[in-house]
């Protein structure tokens, strides 16, 4: 199952941005440079108690029109006979024919006790992390099987689809054998902290992606023109880079590391105007694959490596998403109210702009990872620790406004699990390339949603 050039470019859009104006986003910033207000948008509606077609349960608030179907929660059997892993991340559609959909979704967990996969596709034996496959039907509307597809890798965060049908699985650690994990010695067998790029046809080989370096990875995003990847970290210092391979299309024949400077500033966790926009340059990290600074234990070793050469700080960078021949990316804690902002880089201008800083935690609290839809908007997944995390929509005219909440509360009708999960976070939202489902994962249990209705160009 492939998925050619043009279908690729169509299913991620031109809705939103250009190579010279950002589209219909260029309002929003003409707004702020105004003082104008933004704020909350009227959106599809308020959010309502919605029933799960799957279980008949309660799982999540939508607005009217909307219905959704959960598939994949923890334990569930796959075809592979292997039960669904935990801790559901990052996800994306990989491929697509006809009306079939081919989904990745990363596992975010931690070291040991074993690998959920076979020995053909795991890296560490002694680590539990990795990603599993789906297949959705959206002509009929139902969830077709699921199954293992990388396995023994530590904390797969985030990631990103590419443009040849293959999913980006990036390690949210640099945890090696023998690193203190809460006090003990972690019993791996390898070195974490890579990418792992994984096809479609199960014949995952678990080689990490040295040369794109080994840090905190979260997500990345690709440029399906030039090949370039964008990569994003998650710590209170990040910083945002791009690897340019040496043959496009192929990453495992290397590359180049590289990470973002602004000639006019080095530090973009707070106190940026709404109006900026920035000229960029990059420089080069030496040894990507250094974990730590000299001396130390820090996780901080390619992030140094920029930062002695005045490269740019952000402040924990997660989603990450190309449209547009834009690459947008958000900060999860930056901005004056350390509350989150929406950044993109236009490569053909060289440039870097804020498209958006939440004012309030009420508005916008904390985005993780994100999408863009082919009608124009983004959609950006919360982790605030709130009750009832918010999957929300930002608008090109800047306004905020919920498109789903988390009302789960289970009392063991599903896999007996038994608790209030209403604090769990979204996470790994992306639409069919049709965009008429959107699909996302609850992080803890564990479910992965398809939702769809009546959705309007403006909003997403």
């Amino acid at each position: 199952m492939k998925t050619n050039r043009r279908e690729f470019m169509r299913r991620w859009g031109s809705a939103v941005g250009s190579a010279t104006v950002l589209g219909p986003w260029h309002g929003l910033l003409a707004r702020y440079a105004r003082g104008e207000e933004t704020g909350v948008a009227p959106g599809f509606g308020p959010l309502r108690s919605c029933v799960d077609e799957t279980t008949g349960l309660p799982l999540i608030k939508l607005p009217e029109g909307f219905r959704y179907i959960s598939f994949g929660w923890n334990g569930d059997a796959m075809v592979d006979g292997i039960p669904t892993p935990p801790l559901h991340d990052g996800m994306g559609v990989v491929a697509s024919n006809q009306n079939e959909v081919i989904l990745c979704r990363n596992h975010e967990i931690n070291v040991g006790p074993s690998p959920f996969g076979a020995d053909e596709i795991t890296y560490d034996t002694n680590a539990g992390g990795g990603c599993t496959q789906l297949r959705f039907d959206t002509k009929s509307g139902s969830w077709i099987e699921s199954r293992s597809c990388l396995s023994g890798t530590v904390k797969n965060c985030a990631g990103g689809a590419t443009p040849w049908n293959t999913w980006l699985s990036c390690e949210e650690t640099v945890l090696g054998p023998g690193d203190l994990v809460n006090g003990q010695p972690a019993p791996l067998q390898q070195a974490h902290g890579w990418i792992f790029d994984v096809p479609i046809d199960n014949q995952s080989t678990p080689v990490p992606l040295t040369e794109m370096g080994r840090f905190v990875h979260e997500a990345v995003a690709v440029d399906p023109e030039s090949g370039i990847v964008y990569e994003t970290e998650d710590r209170e210092t990040s910083g945002f880079y791009r690897f340019l391979p040496n043959v496009v299309g192929n990453l495992a024949r290397g590359g180049r590391l590289q990470m973002l400077k602004l000639p006019r500033c080095e530090d973009l966790r707070q106190g940026i105007q709404g109006d900026a926009t920035y000229d960029v340059q990059w420089v080069d990290i030496e040894d990507p694959t250094l974990a730590h600074s000299p001396g130390t234990e820090d996780s901080l070793g390619v992030f140094n490596q920029g930062k002695i050469q005045q490269a740019a700080t952000f402040a924990r960078l997660e989603g990450c998403w190309f449209d547009g021949q834009t690459a947008y990316f958000v900060s999860t804690s930056g901005g004056d109210a350390k509350c989150g902002q929406v950044w993109a880089y236009l490569p053909a201008e060289h440039q870097l702009r804020l498209v958006f800083e939440s004012p309030d935690k009420h508005l916008l609290k904390m985005p993780d990872n994100m999408t863009v839809s082919p009608r124009g908007g983004i959609l950006l997944c919360e982790d605030s620790g709130e009750v009832g995390q918010r999957l929300q929509g930002l608008t090109t005219c800047g306004r905020v406004f919920p498109l789903a909440a988390n009302d789960m509360v289970l009392q063991g009708e599903k896999n007996g699990i038994i608790g209030d999960f209403r604090e769990q976070e979204f996470a790994g939202v992306t639409f069919s390339p049709d965009g008429e489902w959107l699909f996302v994962n609850i992080q803890t249990p564990g479910i992965t949603f398809a939702i769809t209705g009546p959705w309007q160009e403006g909003l997403v």
